[in-house]
């Protein structure tokens, strides 16, 4: 009963002194250019998957990659605050047709929780029949804040900004 308790003592000590040993990640662990590599792949992967959401109009499953409290900065609009506003306005826009949007990560610069993507985007709308849309095709930049909420990288502030300029009035040159 000894020897079963001695042998015991000893392997319990050997497992917290290893579990001791391990150093937790330091703050320059969770910054530079490896990290910021490593949340780059991250944010790619999810990329990935926004982009088949939107084509397939699964708002509900977008809506997973944004935070509780996020913030969408839609071009020419009023933003679209909380998740439940992106939901409600993102349904509506599924309702008039396709939208297939091409995210490129262009760069990541991560420090702890917070991330900042820089990107270009392309997006072709295609409406359906009764669509108040007319066809749209846009590209632009883009900034994405996001956060590490309990272990997920979340989008926090998302601010796609056109390249396209917006149609010029048409003059009347008609005499008065």
């Amino acid at each position: 009963m000894k020897r079963l308790l001695s042998s015991s003592f000893w392997v319990t000590s050997l497992i917290i002194g290893l579990y001791s040993c391990q150093q937790p990640q330091k703050p320059e662990q969770l910054s530079g250019p490896d990290y910021s590599e490593q949340v780059k792949q991250i944010i790619e992967a999810k990329n990935e998957k926004v982009e088949a959401w939107y084509l397939a109009g699964q708002v509900d499953s977008v809506a997973t990659i944004f935070a509780d409290n996020s913030i969408q900065m839609p071009p020419n609009m009023p933003p679209l605050v909380g998740i439940e506003n992106y939901k409600t306005g993102w349904a509506q826009n599924f309702q008039f047709g396709k939208w297939d949007f091409d995210l490129m990560t262009q760069e990541v610069k991560a420090s702890g929780n917070l991330a900042t993507e820089l990107g270009k985007y392309t997006v072709i709308f295609t409406p359906n029949e009764n669509s108040p849309i007319p066809p749209m095709n846009d590209k632009g930049n883009y900034v994405v804040l996001w956060e590490k909420i309990n272990g997920d990288w979340k989008i926090l502030w998302d601010a796609p900004v056109s390249e396209v300029p917006l149609p010029m009035p048409t003059m009347d040159s008609s005499p008065e």
